[in-house]
């Protein structure tokens, strides 16, 4: 735009403008003026006088900064595919709603999904399978913190997990075991007692974005202080967890052989 133009948007003289503009002996413009101004040239009034190294709006901020999309019951939906595929490279940060679904036997996500899927349940499970070998050969890292009660609820079939056949548990309990000698360092699992520390599921995608799962949404931040705020959770809970990332093995093993599997 113009200076003339800018001046006619905003109903003031070319002069104003130019004065506005200059590099000596500017004069600081009144409230209206940067108001007409940020509005006729689509950024911020605090970018304009400096005080904002983003030129965005406040509303457009918030609105790149913070989303929130539906959470399909679905192994793995096209939004967090998305996302993983963005991070590509990057350390991957993950507290599960329940175990997760990459480290899933064929068994283990028909029983849980099949429910909701019907008959569709063996297509999904093979997209899914793909996915998640694509997400596995990104490059990224994945520290992956579990409260233990999950772990018990699951190798007891109890809670979220009644009714899970002993066979099914036993296949998994070994899938995961070889999964995580397989992929140790690049996958860590720290476990944490939720009786001393918490965390709703939340995943934090490097840098880049951080998102909290909330059942039927997903809410995603993408300004540096929130995402930084999730990490300096997911560090909190890896600090403080019961077991560290090398002992996820024997205790998944101590775990098996309680429940007599």
């Amino acid at each position: 735009m113009t200076q003339s133009g800018l001046a006619r948007a905003v109903g003031v003289d070319r002069s104003t403008i130019s004065q506005l503009l200059g590099d000596q002996g500017a004069r600081l413009p009144n409230a209206q003026v940067v108001a007409e101004c940020a509005a006729a040239l689509g950024v911020s009034a605090d970018w304009l006088l400096g005080l904002s190294e983003r030129p965005e709006r406040l509303a457009d901020l918030l609105a790149t900064s913070l989303t929130m999309t539906e959470a399909p019951r679905a192994l793995i939906d096209e939004t967090i595919f998305a996302w993983h595929k963005e991070a590509a490279g990057y350390k991957i940060r993950h507290v599960p709603a329940t175990l997760p679904d990459m480290l899933k036997t064929r068994d283990m996500l028909r029983w849980e999904y099949e429910p909701q899927l019907g008959r569709t349940a063996d297509q999904a499970i093979g997209a899914s399978e793909d996915r998640l070998s694509w997400m596995r050969r990104s490059g990224s890292d994945y520290e992956i913190a579990l409260p233990q009660h999950e772990l018990q609820s699951f190798v007891r079939a109890e809670g979220y997990y009644a009714g899970l056949p002993p066979a099914i548990r036993r296949d998994q309990i070994d899938r995961l075991g070889e999964l995580y000698r397989q992929l140790y360092p690049a996958l860590r699992i720290y476990v944490f007692d939720a009786r001393r520390v918490f965390s709703a599921p939340v995943t934090v995608f490097g840098p880049l974005l951080a998102v909290l799962y909330l059942g039927r949404h997903y809410i995603a931040f993408r300004d540096s202080a929130r995402v930084a705020g999730f990490s300096g959770h997911f560090d909190w809970l890896v600090r403080e967890a019961e077991t560290g990332a090398r002992d996820f093995g024997q205790v998944l093993a101590g775990l098996a052989a309680e429940a007599g599997l």
